[in-house]
C-alpha cells in the first residue's frame, strides 16, 4: 500500500515540477527582468547596502522587524539541504553543467524575489495581534481579487510547512549528526524540538532574532570551510570552470560511475535544483518580506533579492566548485554524501564533519523560517486563534520527523512545494504591472526609461 502512494506521489512530483513549471518560472524571471530593466543588476549593490545598513527612516517605518532580520528569516528558510545535497544532486545527475543553469536560475530568480517582496508589502495587513500579515495569498486575494486562489496557495504552504519546512528538515539533521557523530536520532528530535518550540512561541520577532544571529555565523563557517577545500584544489579551479560552461551547452559522456547526460537533462537538473534552493517564485519568501519596517515597498523589495544572490550565486557556487574540483562528480554518489566525500578529501578527518554541522545547522535554520510561513498560512485560513495550536503541532512534528522514514514525506512535500508556484506565479504576472509602478514611484530616475 504504502509503496502505490509513493509510486503515485512520485508521479504526481514528476508532472508538478515537469518542463511546463520549470518553463513558467524561467519565463516569469525573463519578464520580469525586461519588465523591470535588469533590477537586479542595476541595483544590487545599493540593495546589500539597504539590507546591511540601519536607517532611521527603517527604524520609524511600519513593520514588526529590521530590513536585515527580514532577510535573515528568509535565508534561514531557503540555505538548507539544497544548498549541500541538492547541489549535489544537480551535478551527479546532469553534470557539471548543471552549475551554470542554476546560475541562470538564480540570476533570474532575483528579479522575481524583487516583485514578490513588492507585492507582499503593499498587500500586507495588520492583524488582531498588531502583527503583519502578508505573502502571496493577500496579494493574489487583494490585488487580483482572487480570493479562492489566494486560499489555495495558504493550502499548499500549510501542507508544505509540515513537510519540506519541518518533518525533512529535522530528518536531515538527524541523519546528518548519526552518521557524522553517532547521535542516536531520537536525541537529535528531542533537542530539536525543544530548540524549535522555545524560539518559536515567540513569533516572528523570536525568529528574526535567532536566525539574525545563527544564519550568518552558519553561512560564514561553512563558506570558509569551502575556501580551504578549494585551496587545495587550486589547480583544479580554471578546470572546473571550463567543464561548468562547456558542460552547460553540450551533453556530458558517461565517466566513471556517470550515467552521462544529455543539454536537456543539465538544464533540468541545474534549474530544478536552483529552484528548490532559492524558492524565487515559490512565494514563501515573501511572507517574512511583509513583516519588514520599511518605508516604502520597493526598499524591501531591494533587499530580498539579495536573498537569491546569497543563497544561489554565492553558497550553491563554493558547493559545485568543491565536488567539480574534487574530480567525484562523475563518481556515481550523490546528495548530501557526495559533498561530504568532496570536502573530506580536501580536508582529511574534517570536511565530512564541516558538512555533517553545516547541514545541521542549515535544516535547523530552516525549521524556523518555515514554522512561520506555515503560521502566516494557517492563520489566513484560520484566523489568529489557530496560531498558538498551530506552534504547538509544529513543535511536536519536529520530533516525529526526526525518528521516522520519510520517502512519502519527502514527495508529497516535493508536490506541495511545487503546487505552491502556479498561484504565486499567476499573482506575479497579473501584478506586474503593479509592481513596475510601485518600482518607478521610489526608484524615479532608474525606471524614468521603462
Amino acid at each position: 500500500m504504502q509503496h502505490d502512494v509513493l509510486t503515485i506521489l512520485s508521479e504526481i512530483s514528476s508532472l508538478v515540477w515537469g518542463m511546463p513549471l520549470i518553463v513558467l518560472l524561467l519565463g516569469t524571471g525573463i519578464y520580469l527582468t525586461v519588465l523591470l530593466r535588469g533590477i537586479q543588476f542595476r541595483a544590487l549593490l545599493p540593495a546589500l547596502s539597504l539590507a546591511l545598513i540601519k536607517r532611521k527612516e527603517d527604524r520609524d517605518a511600519q513593520g514588526d522587524i529590521s530590513h536585515f532580520q527580514a532577510l535573515m528569516t528568509a535565508l534561514s528558510a531557503t540555505v538548507g539541504v539544497g544548498n549541500i545535497a541538492g547541489v549535489a544532486a544537480a551535478i551527479a545527475v546532469g553534470g557539471p553543467g548543471a552549475l551554470f543553469w542554476m546560475w541562470v536560475t538564480g540570476l533570474l530568480g532575483m528579479a522575481t524575489k524583487y516583485s514578490e517582496a513588492v507585492l507582499a508589502v503593499k498587500y500586507r495587513e495588520l492583524d488582531k495581534r498588531g502583527t503583519m500579515s502578508g505573502g502571496p495569498m493577500y496579494y493574489i486575494s487583494k490585488g487580483l481579487g482572487l480570493k479562492w486562489l489566494g486560499m489555495l496557495f495558504a493550502i499548499f504552504a500549510s501542507l508544505a510547512a509540515f513537510g519540506i519546512g519541518n518533518m525533512v528538515q529535522s530528518n536531515s539533521v538527524a541523519d546528518a549528526l548519526g552518521q557524522a557523530f553517532g547521535i542516536p536520532f531520537w536525541l537529535t528530535g528531542l533537542v530539536l524540538c525543544v530548540a524549535t518550540g522555545l524560539v518559536i512561541v515567540g513569533g516572528i520577532k523570536s525568529i528574526a532574532r535567532v536566525t539574525s544571529a545563527i544564519v550568518p555565523i552558519m553561512i560564514i563557517f561553512y563558506m570558509v570551510g569551502a575556501i580551504l577545500v578549494l585551496i587545495v584544489f587550486w589547480r583544479n579551479i580554471p578546470h572546473a570552470f571550463s567543464l561548468i560552461f562547456y558542460h552547460a551547452f553540450n551533453p556530458t559522456a558517461a565517466a566513471g560511475g556517470f550515467l552521462g547526460a544529455t543539454i536537456s537533462q543539465t538544464v533540468r537538473m541545474g534549474v530544478a535544483r536552483g529552484i528548490f534552493s532559492n524558492e524565487s517564485g515559490l512565494g514563501s519568501s515573501p511572507i517574512a518580506a511583509a513583516a519588514a519596517k520599511t518605508p516604502n515597498p520597493v526598499a524591501q523589495g531591494l533587499v530580498s533579492m539579495t536573498q537569491t544572490f546569497i543563497d544561489t550565486i554565492v553558497v550553491c557556487t563554493f558547493t559545485g566548485l568543491v565536488i567539480i574540483s574534487s574530480g567525484l562528480w562523475s563518481d556515481g554518489d550523490t546528495g548530501a554524501g557526495l559533498s561530504a566525500r568532496a570536502f573530506d578529501i580536501g580536508l582529511p578527518n574534517l570536511g565530512a564533519d564541516i558538512v555533517a554541522l553545516s547541514l545541521a545547522f542549515f535544516a535547523y535554520s530552516t525549521l524556523l523560517g518555515w514554522s512561520y510561513y506555515g503560521e502566516k498560512s494557517i492563520e489566513y485560513i484560520f484566523k489568529e486563534k489557530a496560531v498558538m495550536p498551530y506552534r504547538i503541532i509544529f513543535t511536536g512534528v519536529v520530533f516525529v520527523g526526526a525518528v521516522v522514514k520519510l520517502d512519502l514525506v519527502w514527495t508529497f512535500a516535493d508536490v506541495m512545494n511545487g503546487l505552491m508556484a502556479f498561484p504565486n506565479l499567476i499573482g506575479l504576472l497579473g501584478l506586474s504591472r503593479v509592481v513596475l509602478e510601485e518600482t518607478k514611484k521610489y526608484l524615479p530616475i532608474e525606471m524614468s526609461r521603462s
